[in-house]
């Protein structure tokens, strides 16, 4: 892999199965559309298992949650499937639901308070989003590999199908 274009390693597609999603308010679909569209502006993206005919991008990425388990689709740029790596959710739930947390305090504190206090929200959230971020390609060490501006943008995306849960 490691000989591969790098132009190539990267997800050109993005789409979230809407059978994990329950609901979405105006803040969470604003949220969706942003990393949807920043991941597919950039992002690195590497499956780390080999393919017999040498396949190495770009990539459409289906993401889902079934069973307590998100499960990255991964298809090849004319759709057909090459593998799906699955990761238990539960080590996520406590970041996705700190998460929302700050997150709601972020949009109410747009809304009624100084700049100073949304800056300090704003850092918070930020932070524990790092943290979430860092988690996910420890995560995904040896299955995909990702840079983190990607990570940070899969978990939006993650925080999104697993308003379900």
């Amino acid at each position: 892999m490691s000989d591969a274009d790098p132009s190539l390693q990267r997800i050109i597609s993005v789409e979230l199965d809407e059978g994990s999603i329950v609901w979405r308010n105006p803040d969470v679909e604003q949220e969706r559309r942003v990393a949807i569209f920043d991941l597919i502006e950039e992002n690195r993206f590497v499956p780390q298992r080999g393919h017999p005919d040498g396949y190495a991008g770009p990539y459409r990425l289906k993401l889902r949650v079934e069973d307590g388990r998100l499960i990255f689709e991964i298809a090849r740029e004319d759709g057909s499937p090459l593998e799906a790596v699955i990761l238990g959710l539960g080590r996520f739930r406590r970041p996705i639901r700190d998460y929302f947390a700050i997150c709601d305090s972020y949009y109410q504190a747009i809304k009624t308070s100084t700049a100073q206090q949304i800056e300090t929200v704003d850092m918070a959230r930020r932070a524990l989003h790092n943290e979430a971020a860092e988690m996910l390609m420890d995560r995904l060490d040896g299955k995909i590999a990702v840079d983190f501006d990607t990570a940070r943008r899969l978990f939006t995306l993650i925080c999104v199908l697993h308003i379900k849960g």
